[in-house]
């Protein structure tokens, strides 16, 4: 790969570097006492998420998992208690699962082969690549959104980045701008360079040290590339939550493993078209006392909206009901450390758990 390089693909080196000793980010929390495992929580942690999101997370996460063991051995409904708010919860539960699978099939180190690092769970080959780059020094190209963007624009690759042919290309173009020396440095160089100057809606061309060989910028089109995900309108779906409330405690029930919160904590959900105090009785074995329907929630996802419709229930006949694995009352004075679906924390916020409130 090294003799493959022609002087413009060393002078870009050069000159994102250059920017990089001057500009760069070089004080962030995963920085400091570099390691593997730091390395990889952050990269996990910032997946379509924004730094300034990611920091309080991030050493909030550390503290308590400060190291693999401590994460493999924690229970999940720690591990997605301090993941709450932060999103795409299947980055949290692969995180979990792969920090076992280093405990029991890698003596509890994180391993140095990028064959063993990409075949974690929840772990691809960008992320993989930029642990082993930044953690180890180790000559991998990456792709993440920022990488992506960077290169689309200055080599002015057309079309969308999910498609396979222009992923293709990009990582062609990856493999062939990553040098042989410098690897953490760079990667964190390009990484921050789409992250501060080469934004996807107002790029800073004024200030970007690639600007001059950059052929969108050239054109006067640097937002045409790369290409947008192609629009189409989202399906709405339509759902109801229920806050069913028993002396001052609300029950929460764990959701399926898989599909949008999987393995969070939430309220029972039910069809809108079916009658709540019937649902209760059949469900749960409870008398509804009194009912309080709250004004929709429009929660979006990737692929669809969800409005939710929340409803407030008083019931009693409900004491049967022990705490088990799939079902547990929530006291609001005393919260249990579970990791909860954003609609869920929203909402229980608000509620009032007395006997006034909503039913006074």
């Amino acid at each position: 790969m090294t003799g493959s390089r022609n002087p413009a693909e060393h002078h870009f080196t050069a000159r994102l570097l250059a920017w990089y000793r001057r500009h760069g980010r070089k004080h962030l929390p995963w920085q400091r006492a570099r390691t593997a495992y730091r390395v990889w929580v952050s990269e996990i942690m910032l997946q379509q998420t924004r730094v300034a999101s990611v920091i309080p997370y991030y050493t909030r996460f550390m503290e308590r998992f400060p190291g693999i063991l401590a994460l493999a051995d924690a229970p999940l409904d720690e591990v997605l208690h301090l993941w709450s708010g932060l999103g795409y919860y299947a980055r949290a539960r692969n995180l979990h699962k792969a920090a076992q699978v280093i405990r029991d099939d890698h003596d509890g180190v994180f391993p140095a082969e990028f064959e063993k690092v990409a075949a974690l769970p929840g772990i691809g080959r960008s992320t993989a690549g930029a642990i082993l780059a930044l953690a180890c020094n180790q000559r991998h190209a990456i792709l993440d959104g920022n990488v992506k963007r960077v290169l689309a624009r200055f080599h002015a690759v057309a079309g969308w980045p999910g498609e396979k042919p222009v992923e293709k290309r990009l990582w062609k173009l990856a493999e062939r701008h990553t040098p042989d020396r410098n690897i953490a440095a760079y990667t964190q160089a390009i990484m921050d360079l789409g992250a501060t100057l080469c934004l996807r809606g107002t790029p800073a061309c004024a200030r970007c040290p690639l600007a001059g060989d950059c052929r969108a910028h050239a054109r006067g089109r640097e937002t045409a590339f790369p290409a947008p995900h192609p629009r189409k309108a989202l399906p709405v779906r339509r759902t109801r939550m229920l806050l069913i409330m028993l002396s001052g405690n609300i029950l929460l029930e764990r959701r399926p493993p898989a599909g949008i919160w999987g393995g969070l904590w939430g309220f029972p959900e039910m069809p809108v078209s079916e009658d709540i105090s019937d649902w209760c009785r059949r469900r749960f074995h409870m008398h509804t006392l009194a009912l309080h329907t709250r004004p929709v929630l429009r929660h979006s996802f990737s692929h669809f909206h969800l409005e939710i419709e929340a409803v407030e229930v008083r019931v009693s006949g409900a004491a049967g009901i022990e705490d088990n694995a799939g079902l547990v009352w929530y006291d609001m004075q005393a919260p249990r450390r579970l990791g909860l679906a954003a609609p869920v924390r929203h909402w229980l916020k608000t509620v009032n758990t007395g006997s006034g409130g909503e039913f006074g």
